[in-house]
């Protein structure tokens, strides 16, 4: 069951970036979303998407502040800066946009932190959620 959805989240994300345009953004999450392919494949596979990831070590800093902070309902300006520094280096290497591929790095970046797109996951999931419910 979380396979199938990880492939939704992937998929209505996917869309949003199409409509934006965009061919290359970078993905943001857990290690596992990261380094595993079933989000960043499928982006790439089924929707022509190339996905940058952080360094292992830049990785490492978002894994751990999910872990240890966001999910504790920590919200430390340091570990923002760290995201913010992170995001910008995808950008340098072209990332377009920048996924949220986790439920909680909203806390800490928004839209307003970044000068590309932002891709909320759980919003996004939300809206479409709504939007299937109406129908």
């Amino acid at each position: 069951m979380e396979f199938h959805y990880c492939i939704l989240l992937a998929d209505t994300a996917a869309t949003e970036v199409q409509k934006k345009g965009l061919r290359k953004v970078a993905l943001l999450g857990t290690k596992f979303t990261m380094e595993q392919d079933f989000y960043k494949g499928r982006l790439a596979s089924r929707h022509g998407i190339e996905v940058l990831v952080p360094d292992p070590a830049e990785r490492e800093v978002i894994h751990s502040v999910i872990y240890s902070e966001l999910v504790l309902g920590k919200i430390l300006g340091t570990s923002r800066q760290a995201f913010v520094k992170i995001i910008e280096h995808m950008q340098h290497l072209g990332a377009e946009g920048i996924v949220l591929g986790c439920t909680e790095i909203p806390l800490i970046i928004t839209q307003k932190d970044c000068t590309v797109p932002v891709f909320d996951t759980m919003q996004i999931h939300a809206a479409v959620a709504v939007e299937f419910s109406l129908k």
